[in-house]
């Protein structure tokens, strides 16, 4: 439920402050007077298109803000969603928040911290549902109607032990997983280091043998000059 709206700087609002009560809640007032635009900054709250041409002239940037208590019914889904993103701070009150500046930038906020606005349209989706001409509606978007049962249903302590069960077992397939990929990792260097202890055992090795081979390889590579020596040494004996 929204407790509390903030709007500075936007439209034709320049500073207005608005606490509600539960219960039913009309404004109203004629044409002009400016009740679309509170709408209008509710929308743009839960994550709808800000443009720069919203900020109310001569200002810098508009602000919204908003406080919602939340509801039994959505506690377990909000706290799915904060805790994941570490944005929980207290169960029970949520504060979303918006800044339009006049360059074009914008800015989303959840429990003062910044957001994209994919996050904060999420989160506003749980909280609240605007209906109206042309406007979406809850009952429209797929995914939602699983959630709108559960709660026609009153199956909310099922459902968090369901949920409870389902990490658990995400937890347990994860670890299992790992085991496996460790186990075949520990097969494959066991095929190396057996594949290198055969040609260990082919090259036959003895002791003393490097320098040995040290010596040979020199020789070697030197094989060519000591040749050249060994006819310039029987050119001169012939000689």
């Amino acid at each position: 439920m929204l407790t509390e709206l903030r709007i500075q700087d936007f439209a034709i609002i320049e500073s207005l402050e608005l606490s509600f009560a539960p219960g039913f809640v009309v404004f109203t007032g004629e044409t002009g007077a400016g009740k679309s635009i509170i709408i209008d900054a509710v929308e743009l709250l839960l994550g709808g298109r800000a443009e720069s041409t919203m900020v109310r002239t001569g200002s810098k940037a508009a602000l919204i803000e908003g406080v919602f208590r939340v509801e039994d019914v959505l506690r377990d889904d909000l706290r799915l969603i904060l805790e994941s993103e570490d944005l929980l701070d207290d169960p029970d009150y949520l504060t979303l928040g918006r800044e339009i500046r006049a360059e074009g930038r914008n800015i989303c906020r959840i429990n003062g911290r910044t957001v994209n606005l994919g996050l904060l349209r999420e989160v506003g989706a749980l909280l609240v549902d605007v209906h109206g001409q042309s406007e979406h509606l809850s009952l429209l978007r797929v995914r939602e109607h699983r959630r709108l049962l559960d709660r026609y249903a009153q199956v909310e302590p099922l459902l968090r032990e369901y949920r409870q069960a389902y990490e658990s077992l995400g937890s347990v397939r994860h670890g299992l997983s790992e085991l496996r990929r460790r186990e075949q990792e520990a097969a494959q260097r066991a095929e190396m280091l057996a594949y290198q202890a055969q040609e260990i055992e082919a090259a036959a090795l003895k002791p003393g043998e490097l320098q040995t081979l040290t010596e040979e390889r020199t020789r070697l590579a030197n094989a060519e000059q000591l040749a050249t020596l060994a006819q310039e040494a029987v050119a001169a004996l012939d000689d």
